[in-house]
């Protein structure tokens, strides 16, 4: 607990406990009861009066703090000790729950900040010195202990598990390789190893990742901005209505002057929009902080807004729909020698284009040749092997077969291998949709949300992958102001868009759309100009942001709903003369609990949509087919 939450709460403890006091002294009689009610509403209320003072001091605005003082003094003055310091006590409490609705927000920015370490090993001359992390540059060596935090980015040495709960909200840990990044504040499960600093800590995805989410706590919603406006506007005409309805109900109506007064007090309670001003702003911050454990950063409340109205989203193909990587889809081959895929293997281990990787990975349990494999520009490799030569690469115009040209229409690479020039075996490669990619298209489809593919592939690859995923409407050859312009038509016609990319050819659409949306793994500048990233490139995780702002959005609608009702409903409830002040208090400021603690709902994790477990996927057949 925050040393600001620990005084709220002590605040109204206080204040509950001199309240109880001086109930009991006032059943008594005793002549010293309202000084327990006056060190109550002085316990309980010196902050937000204070507040509001200050306020009105500094900016000349108005705000329900210090109607809430205003009214607590007026019912002492008509001798409501007992009304005033309850009035005080709910005020206090309901302030107590918002700063703890705001402060659990900010945990899981705290809980990252303390798993960072500020000091980190570094390697000179075969040592461990001790170092700030700050001090540390490129290029510099570091050494990660086993079961110890990674204090910044890097790319390491040597193989290892890592937990990236912390960054990616994904609790199973990566198995990581030599070559591949590490990141600062993520934790080093397996064996200790070494790390060649790639980022200074200042540039970290960490320290990204702390800027983001606390940029978007101190910047609002558009609701809780547009209640925050009307605030000013709405206290000023509650404080000239009180002394009106005074006036008028003791020489118009012939109420006496005490009970026209202790109804515009009534007034002053019941009239404050306190619940009103909590619609929005606990809601949009549980929610914020819902998602930031879920590894899905928003930038601000205006972006959960605007995604919870939703109508058009477009994506990027290569990293964001699919996995970014050649896989093989397909193999035939015409002839049940078993050298033949010893051959595959043994040449293309040979070589390092992606494409020979994915070959490779697909034998990878076939045995290795001595082969002497020479590279032909423009074609691919050659080897000898027993007297024959042996190709392998792309089709030649003599090369013809049905499945070559159905491939090819399909938008996958074609790669054969052939004898003496004699076709032998064919394969194909493509990037593969990634898991559950066609449950998510299906999911915003559901929604009434249409679904575009915008990529710079081929219009036969494009249209193949559309297909298999079931896609609205796709776009093929697309350059990076291509995306941006069909972005803004899309705008145009849908009003609230958002674009989702990973590559710096995506940051012109994804600054342009409603709401840009990044993958964690994609490119800084992608990071940089979105609304929100997804830290781990999972599409389920932006069905679950989706399905995030839809909450908040019907909790805020509820909660404005509510507090204007009950308001009113109060109003009415004090000019027919049977609402006490007492009976005011408690339906106010309890009102304002209840849409706190509803706003604290959307601290709830929301049950997945999908089962995470890859076997089961019925993601598109190519994927399947794959695996």
């Amino acid at each position: 607990m925050s040393k600001k939450e620990r005084n709220a709460f002590l605040s109204t403890l206080f204040c509950l406990l001199l309240l109880i006091a001086g109930k009991v002294f006032m059943s008594f009689s005793h002549p010293a009861y309202p000084l327990f009610f006056i060190l109550a509403i002085v316990s309980g209320g010196w902050k937000q009066t204070y507040e509001g003072v200050s306020e009105l001091l500094k900016d000349r605005t108005l705000n329900v703090d210090l109607l809430m003082a205003l009214a607590a003094i007026g019912a002492c003055l008509i001798g409501n000790w007992f009304e005033g310091a309850m009035l005080t006590f709910i005020f206090c409490l309901s302030g107590a729950l918002e700063e703890y609705a705001t402060n659990k927000s900010t945990k899981e920015i705290t809980a990252l900040m303390n798993v960072a370490p500020n000091d980190a090993l570094k390697i000179v001359d075969g040592k461990h010195i001790t170092v700030p992390v700050e001090e540390l540059k490129l290029g510099d060596l570091v050494f990660v202990p086993k079961g110890k935090a990674v204090p910044i980015d890097g790319r390491m040495l040597e193989a290892s598990s890592i937990d990236e709960s912390a960054i990616s909200g994904e609790s199973v840990p990566v198995e990581k390789d030599i070559h591949d990044e590490a990141f600062g504040g993520t934790i080093n499960l397996g064996q200790a190893f070494t790390l060649e600093v790639t980022k200074t800590s200042n540039n970290t995805l960490f320290a990204q990742i702390l800027r983001l989410v606390e940029n978007a706590q101190n910047e609002q919603s558009a609701t809780a901005t547009f209640i925050e406006k009307i605030e000013n506007v709405y206290v000023k005409i509650v404080l000239l209505a009180v002394p009106l309805m005074i006036v008028f109900t003791h020489f118009l109506l012939g109420w006496s002057f005490t009970e026209s007064f202790y109804r515009g007090m009534v007034l002053l309670v019941v009239a404050s929009p306190c619940a009103l001003v909590a619609s929005a702003t606990p809601a949009t911050l549980a929610a914020i902080s819902n998602g930031a454990k879920k590894g899905i950063l928003f930038k601000s409340g205006k972006t959960l807004e605007k995604l919870a109205d939703l109508r058009a989203i477009s994506f990027d193909k290569t990293g964001t729909l699919t996995q970014g990587k050649p896989r093989v889809t397909d193999y035939k081959t015409f002839s049940d020698d078993p050298i033949i895929p010893q051959l595959f293997f043994s040449m293309e281990r040979q070589s390092t284009h992606p494409l020979a990787v994915a070959i490779t990975n697909f034998f990878k349990d076939e045995e290795a040749l001595t082969l002497q494999v020479e590279e032909k520009a423009g074609f691919g490799l050659e080897t000898t092997y027993l007297g024959q030569t042996w190709q392998l690469g792309k089709p030649t115009e003599k090369q013809q077969h049905p499945l070559i040209e159905q491939w090819h229409e399909e938008g996958k690479t074609v790669v054969v291998l052939s004898r003496n020039q004699e076709l032998i075996a064919l394969l194909a490669l493509m990037d593969l949709p990634k898991p559950y990619t066609k449950e998510v298209i299906a999911y915003f489809q559901e929604q009434e949300v249409q679904t575009v593919m915008l990529t710079g592939d081929n219009a036969g690859a494009a249209s193949y992958v559309a297909q298999q995923l079931g896609l609205n409407d796709y776009h093929g050859g697309c350059l990076p102001a291509d995306k941006t312009d069909f972005v803004k038509q899309q705008q145009k016609d849908y009003t609230i868009n958002a674009m989702v990319g990973d590559g710096i050819n995506d940051a012109p659409a994804l600054a342009t759309a409603s709401v840009g949306i990044a993958m964690g793994e994609g490119t800084d500048v992608a990071m940089e100009v979105s609304d929100m990233v997804l830290m781990k490139n999972d599409l389920t995780k932006l069905m679950y942001s989706h399905r995030l702002a839809k909450k908040m959005k019907k909790i805020v609608r509820q909660n404005i709903i509510f507090s204007l009702g009950v308001i009113v409903l109060l109003i009415a409830s004090n000019f027919l003369q049977f609402l006490t002040l007492p009976l005011g208090v408690v339906g106010h400021e309890g009102s304002t609990i209840l849409v706190i603690l509803n706003g604290l709902r959307m601290l709830l994790p929301l049950k997945e949509l999908v089962n995470l477990d890859e076997t089961k996927c019925t993601t598109c057949p190519l994927y399947k087919a794959a695996h």
